[in-house]
């Protein structure tokens, strides 16, 4: 008898791919400059939101490919490999960008943080005891 899991993967595996077909579909016909599967995320998304919860047959495919990850970064890292000497060649270049990226990203994060954080004026400011 399958593990009870096993019995949600096909229906979750076919809504996940609904979504992305639905993508495809509106980035082809109506929104060409954004990649159907982000327009099918956020279509699954809005589903969720309007459901108000995530189906059984979602969580379970969802949680078997969040602890399978690193799985996908198998053939990245064999493009890295591959392309090594290019990389060498133009390392300064990918130095440069990749910590001004982390800079900006850093900064970024924290102006949004910063944005949206909750200010609490009530409490009044911390004063030191003079002894």
């Amino acid at each position: 008898m399958p593990h009870n899991g096993a019995m949600h993967i096909v229906p979750g595996l076919l809504l996940i791919l609904l979504f992305q077909g639905l993508g495809d579909l509106a980035s082809r016909f109506l929104l060409p400059m954004l990649p159907g599967p982000v327009i099918g995320l956020v279509l699954l998304f809005t589903f969720l939101l309007v459901r108000g919860r995530v189906p059984v047959a979602l969580g379970t495919v969802s949680g078997a490919l969040m602890n399978n990850l690193g799985l996908l970064f198998v053939p990245a890292a064999s493009g890295v490999v591959l392309f090594l000497p290019q990389m060498a060649a133009h390392a300064w270049a990918l130095g440069v960008a990749l910590i001004a990226s982390v800079a900006l990203t850093i900064a970024v994060t924290a102006l949004v943080l910063r944005a949206l954080a909750p200010r609490d004026e009530a409490a009044p400011p911390a004063q030191e005891k003079h002894p």
